[in-house]
């Protein structure tokens, strides 16, 4: 079905960048699960998605076409192949610098693909979304423990006896 210019026109402008439905279920599931966070914050680089300060971490929730994701949503369009291919090309080393500058910055970066909240496939994908935080929350905010007597030759025991 071909469409004329000002149908394609008003389709695409009906097109927003927040508040869009994966984003919206990430938002959903993740408050649920008692994860607060930041929408869209201006003070970081890109302005992720969602901010997750306690964990520091910045969620990107990309639509696979806009952002050229290899699935089947990320296909090009037949028409005006050149403008999508640099558009597109452009959007992925805008994301790949973006969060270059959020890791230097020490932040993590999470990237959640359209694709990845179907029907079939979100209660997985949104699963492994709260282990990951999980886990990056526990990896940061480790305890280093001293190593034990047994594993260091440096410490006498305190029982030992030393014999000249």
């Amino acid at each position: 079905m071909a469409l004329t210019k000002e149908q394609r026109s008003k389709i695409m402008a009906a097109i927003h960048s927040k508040d869009t439905k994966p984003e919206m279920a990430v938002r959903r599931y993740l408050h649920a699960c008692g994860f607060r966070y930041r929408v869209n914050s201006p003070r970081l680089p890109g302005h992720p998605d969602l901010v997750l300060r306690k964990y520091r971490t910045c969620i990107f929730v990309n639509g696979c076409f806009w952002h050229g994701h290899d699935c089947q949503q990320g296909r090009m369009p037949k028409t005006n192949i050149e403008f999508w291919n640099a558009k597109i090309e452009r959007n992925r080393e805008r994301d790949v610098r973006v969060q270059r500058e959020l890791a230097a910055m020490g932040w993590h970066c999470i990237t959640v693909w359209e694709c990845e909240l179907t029907k079939e496939r979100s209660a997985e994908t949104l699963r492994s979304l709260e282990y990951t935080l999980n886990h990056i929350y526990l990896k940061d905010h480790v305890i280093p423990y001293p190593r034990i007597a047994e594993e260091c030759d440096d410490y006498d025991m305190a029982a030992e006896t030393i014999t000249d």
